[in-house]
């Protein structure tokens, strides 16, 4: 199973010496994967949880795919809606071949109502226009004369029934976030339902999670999954490898703009998780 790193690309503490750090660290501790997340305007409503200055994803990964040599690159997640999907093609596939068939596209519709106002997209649509971009991609790339031929993996955020049914039609993986254990057992079992139902293969399974150790271990009631003593996230992991997954994305930003500042938290976090992984690699 790939273990992967949400690199915090926004905040006070963000810059381009920091972010180059960050992916020395990931890369160096043996992580499969580093991808960042996407905002295009820093409106009111984004600015409360992901403040200036914030690094846009394509641009960000394109030059850290020239300081790194293994590590795969993605986003988590591009937010659909906000670009023109033949724009997204070209970037995505150009990222790709840049890097080596490095990357990852992880898509979400969206949440800041502000922010897609200032862009002047729809966000009463946004699902419907997220279907269209991930058609468009799919179609584009069909045209390996123009796009290249290293195929790109999509994964799709998102639980609600739209959501997996996006997932189980164009995605390769359901890339939930930062949910619960039993939410995630009933996401898989309600994304298989679906996958049946439209006639299709149920796709992979990558969900991103929650990292921030405790020193004692917290309620199962009270926590997500990728929280607590370092035995119920190594558990944690253990039991996403049983239910599938091919790749668990750790995010260590607990939701403090401050801890941009303090990454050296985050990092040895990281270095405690990597030096109990035995196990959980591929066999």
């Amino acid at each position: 199973m790939e273990l992967g790193v949400n690199v915090p690309n926004f905040g006070p503490g963000t810059n381009p010496a920091r972010l180059r750090d960050w992916a020395r660290v990931v890369e160096g501790l043996g992580y499969d994967l580093l991808m960042v997340s996407d905002h295009v305007v820093i409106t009111p409503d984004v600015a409360e949880q992901y403040p200036a200055p914030f690094y846009e994803p394509f641009t960000t990964l394109s030059w850290l795919a020239g300081m790194t040599d293994r590590v795969r690159l993605g986003t988590t997640v591009l937010i659909a809606p906000y670009r023109h999907p033949l724009l997204v093609a070209r970037m995505a596939a150009n990222l790709n071949a840049l890097s080596g068939g490095r990357f990852v596209l992880g898509v979400g519709v969206g949440w800041a109502r502000q922010e897609f106002e200032a862009l002047g997209a729809e966000h009463a649509h946004r699902g419907r226009h997220t279907d269209e971009v991930l058609a468009e991609l799919r179609r584009a790339w069909a045209d390996t004369a123009d796009y290249g031929e290293g195929a790109i993996p999509i994964w799709v955020g998102g639980s609600s029934t739209a959501g997996l049914r996006r997932t189980v039609r164009y995605g390769d993986a359901w890339h939930p976030l930062r949910q619960t254990m039993a939410e995630l057992r009933s996401g898989l079992n309600r994304l298989r339902t679906v996958a049946a139902s439209e006639d299709r293969p149920a796709p992979g399974f990558a969900p991103r999670i929650l990292l921030r150790l405790t020193d004692e271990p917290l309620g199962d009631d009270d926590r997500v999954a990728g929280e607590g003593a370092i035995e119920q996230v190594m558990e944690d992991l253990a039991v996403l490898r049983e239910l599938g997954a091919q790749s668990v994305v750790l995010d260590p930003f607990v939701g403090d703009p401050d801890e941009t500042e303090r990454p050296e938290v985050a990092w040895q976090a990281l270095a405690t998780i990597a030096a109990r992984r035995t196990g959980l690699e591929t066999t």
